[in-house]
């Protein structure tokens, strides 16, 4: 038995193509994560929701800063269970003969680099369930410069963690008690927060008080998708005011050719279309010339 165990990350995640982390993750390129900062979780969420990934979102936590930052980065998964002193013996093994030090949280966050999120399942324990706390959370401050966590279970010394620098915290429940009882049961592996199925490596992104996992392997096309979104709606917004189309026009999932052309020409002619220049529209052509078979409803 392993932990974190490069070839099981591998086989899980086998529709990422690109670079990968040492630990077998996929290394998602910091520009899109750079990217997502300009955007909204609905534009995030709505190309992932139309692919079929329904359960990627958990809006039912706490956060520890309300001040509108954003959490964006590489999910570090780890998953654990109340505790049994067979499975702890054996699993404290593991971590001893791998060299691990501490607690199981301290493994993860021991393994943590430059732009990772801790997600953790602690199967909502709050009690004796503080995953974080004040040292932890400056040793990943230290570790990920802008990362945090994502915490199905609980937090102490909020106070500390509120004094270090450029961390988010998305938590369901706080407690004084130090966190004991309790047993890793997989480190980079499949896990669960709330709803929502989380991979090692899928992108977390968290705001507006809720958090999305996207997929690595879509983080381009959802990326490139959310912009598109948002350049539609800026100049949709202008044609309702200018009266050229209504809201049941602008927002059918599907535009015609002359509404394309016209959006197309307003993102090459207009200086707040610049930065959408590289898009692609050529799949919305496609389905305005040939049908959609959800052309009759509207956009998401």
């Amino acid at each position: 038995m392993k932990l974190s165990d490069r070839d099981t990350i591998i086989e899980l995640t086998p529709l990422w193509k690109g670079e990968r982390f040492p630990d077998g993750r996929p290394k998602v390129p910091q520009k899109y994560l750079d990217e997502m900062r300009k955007m909204t979780l609905e534009e995030l969420w709505k190309p992932i929701f139309l692919k079929g990934y329904e359960s990627q979102f958990e809006g039912d936590l706490r956060t520890l800063h309300d001040d509108g930052r954003k959490l964006i980065g590489r999910a570090v998964t780890a998953t654990f269970v109340p505790t049994r002193p067979d499975l702890h013996d054996v699993m404290f093994g593991v971590g001893a003969d791998e060299g691990r030090k501490g607690n199981y949280n301290q493994w993860v966050i021991d393994s943590l680099v430059e732009g990772d999120v801790v997600v953790a399942d602690m199967y909502d324990k709050i009690y004796k369930g503080t995953f974080l706390g004040g040292n932890l959370t400056t040793a990943i401050r230290a570790k990920t410069k802008t990362g945090g966590g994502v915490i199905w279970g609980g937090i102490r010394d909020v106070e500390q963690m509120k004094q270090v620098e450029d961390v988010q915290v998305y938590y369901r429940g706080i407690d004084p008690t130090p966190i004991r009882e309790f047993v890793m049961k997989d480190f980079n592996g499949i896990t669960r927060i709330g709803k929502a199925t989380v991979l090692p490596g899928d992108i977390v992104y968290g705001a507006g008080g809720g958090v999305l996992f996207i997929p690595a392997h879509l983080v381009q096309e959802v990326v490139e998708g959310a912009a598109k979104t948002h350049v539609k709606d800026d100049f949709g917004f202008e044609m309702i005011a200018q009266n050229k189309f209504t809201t049941a026009q602008i927002d059918r999932a599907t535009w015609t050719e002359e509404m394309l052309d016209m959006l197309t020409e307003w993102i090459n002619t207009d200086p707040r279309g610049e930065k959408y220049r590289y898009l692609d529209w050529s799949h919305e052509y496609d389905l305005a010339r040939n049908g959609d078979p959800d052309d009759t409803q509207t956009m998401l």
